[in-house]
């Protein structure tokens, strides 16, 4: 029997102490489930655990060994044949205590002791499991090579603005805005969008309304850019009312 907890014993004496866990070992292994006090059930699950550990031996020894502690014979043999069994794949834990709140009367708490009888996932399953997981995942996104000394404040201002993400080339979306856009052709130097969403022959700075920026090409967010409007040249996009997007620097024409 394990060493007792610190404190009172169960009963009036150690002997008592053991017939009483060993009683309720007993109607725990018939009844699968018992409610008792907290203190009781937290006295009773090693002993428990123990006479279960001796079951799945299965040897003769063991059997004798539980017998000393419980007197049923039927008793003994459901332990040995379908609680062992049904512990198999289990390493441990085989009982589970929910506490239920506290006795009428004595004001006592009190708790279910059952014994963990659900079959134990396999190894192979939970790794298929976790494969399933993974493949679901999204994929992590490329990384983008940064220098030391940059900031978060900085990262975020350089963040394509939401409002300018372009739609893939020749996609649905992507029509709409030439469609949208039809006529804005009402600058000197400009073009309206195509729908096949290419740049118009002769002018490749890209303008977004939303924003009232321009792109060159060449510039950080310029392939990630929706064109509302296209001009053949970044003079003609300020004249337009059109700003850099991220200043005249990123905007500026390499020669």
């Amino acid at each position: 029997m394990p060493t007792p907890t610190k404190g009172p014993r169960l009963g009036a004496g150690p002997t008592h102490e053991r017939m009483i866990l060993s009683n309720l070992s007993q109607q725990l292994f018939e009844h699968k489930r018992i409610t008792t006090t907290v203190t009781k059930a937290k006295r009773l699950r090693p002993v428990a655990e123990r006479m279960i550990t001796f079951a799945k031996r299965g040897d003769l020894a063991s059997r004798r060994r539980v017998m000393r502690q419980l007197t049923d014979k039927s008793v003994v043999h459901e332990l040995f044949t379908s609680i062992a069994a049904a512990m198999e794949g289990r390493d441990g834990g085989y009982t589970r205590i929910t506490k239920i709140g506290n006795r009428k009367g004595d004001n006592a708490p009190m708790a279910v002791i059952e014994l963990v009888m659900e079959p134990v996932a396999k190894k192979e399953t939970v790794a298929e499991a976790e494969r399933a997981t993974a493949k679901a995942a999204p994929a992590p996104a490329a990384p983008v090579d940064t220098p030391a000394d940059t900031t978060a404040e900085d990262v975020k201002a350089k963040e394509i603005p939401a409002d300018e993400q372009a739609p893939a080339v020749g996609s649905d979306e992507a029509a709409e805005v030439a469609a949208e856009n039809k006529d804005a052709a009402e600058f000197a130097g400009s073009h309206a969008p195509l729908e096949s969403g290419e740049a118009p022959e002769g002018f490749a700075v890209k303008g977004n309304r939303n924003s009232m920026k321009y792109h060159v090409p060449g510039s950080r967010w310029y392939s990630g850019t929706t064109a509302e409007i296209w001009f053949d040249s970044p003079a003609n996009a300020e004249a337009a009312g059109f700003q850099p997007a991220g200043g005249a620097a990123a905007q500026k024409i390499s020669e």
